[in-house]
């Protein structure tokens, strides 16, 4: 099995959801199968994880086919230390949402599936034309999820994140087409392989055009400042199930195309634009964490939220050293866990008391004190909490910002205290305080609901407390990406305190 576990693990949603288009099944069945699939995918990445080495930095289960061979099209799959914890976060995340949301049309559960098999698909993807292919169906359901079940202003919200998308999808197809052209004048063949493309010779305005069509593209996707301004209305529109997608995992994958396809064929743009970028990042924690402040709506707020922190994540490529690039790849996964909590449980109170207003909240821990100790981990870990995954990332991208370049490290650093205090400020509102008529009746989580969040919120502390074995597996391969930017670096240990991290890091 394990010689063809990607491909059944991106295959079996994308085969499931499109059956249950065409199967007469209710929307209970369909949920029930849904979650039935969303499983297998789930134990499938647990057996690569534990069966995946990384010492080497190489990929790992590799899959190839020809597509198109005289354009050298493959389908290249493969999976190393950049890719692994996003595509563990698009196995683990996926069945809560089945478990926790019961009441969606079965066309819903439907889109769930297929987006999830593409996102799959888009991170193991090691051919760039495979990847943009994932890369466009994974937008499609998420299109129909936001026009057909989304809030009262779906309308406008959709054809945002629509033209925003579409736009940056086109300029990275001509990017594509740009590397597969060079890569045949210099080599002599064609070939779309990340590998080979890697050794490309890239110079001149057409090659800066090509760099900044990609980063258009991911920027759009993270988002990055100041490509930003679809996600408000498109994450509090969408159906939560469907925020929770975008957020924790969907824009994740716009990180991750800049690590694998930016970083190693577009290295000396990198370079000469890296301050800029950082400068875009550190930007858009500021903004967005000063706009989320201002907010009165509760997914608001946590749209602007995430949006903040995802400036951050990207921080962290653009400092090109190791320390950062690590934290970038592991603060990955910490956000995933921790956003997506606290969307889900948001999902849970906005179902329960039909209202997002923090106003009408308050004394929810009163009422429900396991839901208010799960969004509590998740909070706390979203702020960077030491003992919690959220620390461990953070540290390490302002540990590489300082290394890159002090006062951005400075100032990043700095920026986070607005986090806390929007997020401790939005949690003694809406859990502590005086209940009222809303909250007075608010029941706590069914044990079905306590076990399904459980085990994220332990991973969320194990990750925390024991980074080390994860670090292990991304480490190597974020090395081999940084060697190719910064090839001269020396050679460097480095160690952090003993319940917190230890690198041991080769620049």
């Amino acid at each position: 099995m394990l010689e063809h576990i990607i491909s059944i693990m991106i295959f079996v949603p994308i085969a499931a959801g499109l059956g249950m288009l065409f199967l007469p099944l209710g929307r209970d069945a369909s949920r029930v199968l849904g979650l039935a699939v969303s499983v297998i995918v789930v134990l499938l990445g647990l057996k690569l994880f534990l069966s995946f080495d990384g010492s080497t930095g190489a990929f790992e289960f590799v899959e190839q086919a020809p597509l198109a061979e005289s354009l050298g099209i493959s389908y290249r799959l493969g999976v190393d230390g950049i890719s692994l914890l996003v595509l563990m976060a698009a196995a683990l995340l996926f069945p809560m949402v089945y478990l926790l949301f019961k009441t969606r049309p079965r066309g819903y559960y439907c889109n769930l599936l297929i987006v999830q098999g593409a996102m799959i698909g888009a991170v193991c993807a090691t051919d760039l034309v495979l990847f943009y292919i994932f890369w466009e169906v994974m937008l499609l359901p998420v299109f129909f999820m936001i026009g057909l079940y989304g809030g009262p202003k779906r309308i406008g919200a959709t054809v945002k994140i629509t033209i925003y998308t579409i736009a940056g999808s086109l300029l990275m197809l001509a990017s594509i087409i740009y590397l597969g052209i060079t890569y045949h004048a210099q080599a002599g063949e064609w070939s779309f392989d990340i590998a080979r493309l890697s050794s490309l010779s890239l110079g001149g305005g057409v090659a800066t055009l090509a760099f900044f069509g990609f980063m258009v593209a991911f920027a759009i996707k993270i988002p990055l400042f100041p490509f930003h301004t679809w996600l408000p209305d498109a994450y509090t529109e969408a159906p939560t199930a469907t925020t929770f997608v975008l957020s924790a995992i969907m824009a994740k994958i716009g990180v991750y195309g800049v690590v694998r396809f930016v970083v190693p064929v577009f290295e000396e743009n990198l370079a000469r634009y890296a301050l800029i970028l950082a400068c875009s990042g550190v930007i858009g924690m500021m903004y967005c964490g000063i706009a989320a402040l201002a907010q009165k709506d509760f997914k608001r707020m946590l749209a602007f939220s995430s949006a903040s922190h995802m400036g951050i994540i990207a921080l962290g490529i653009f400092c090109m050293n190791i320390q950062a690039l690590t934290g970038t790849l592991y603060q990955i996964v910490a956000h995933a866990t921790s956003t997506g909590v606290i969307f889900l449980l948001l999902g849970i109170i906005e179902e329960r008391m039909e209202t997002r207003s923090i106003d009408d909240f308050g004394g929810v821990a009163y009422k429900a004190p396991v839901f208010a100790a799960f969004f509590a981990v998740a909070m706390l870990a979203s702020v960077g909490l030491p003992g919690t995954s959220g620390f461990i990332g953070e540290f390490l991208i302002i540990l590489g910002a300082v290394k890159f370049n002090p006062a951005i490290g400075v100032l990043a650093g700095t920026t986070l205290i607005i986090g806390v205090c929007y997020m401790l400020w939005l949690f003694q509102r809406v859990f502590f305080e005086k209940t009222n008529e809303r909250t007075e009746t608010f029941r706590d989580l069914s044990p079905i609901e306590t076990l399904t969040i459980l085990p994220i919120v332990v991973l969320i502390i194990a990750m925390g407390i024991f980074p080390q074995p994860f670090i292990d597996k991304i480490q190597p391969a974020a090395r081999q990406q940084i060697v190719s930017v910064t090839p001269a670096v020396p050679a460097a240990d480095e160690a952090v305190a003993e319940n917190t991290l230890l690198i041991q890091a080769r620049n």
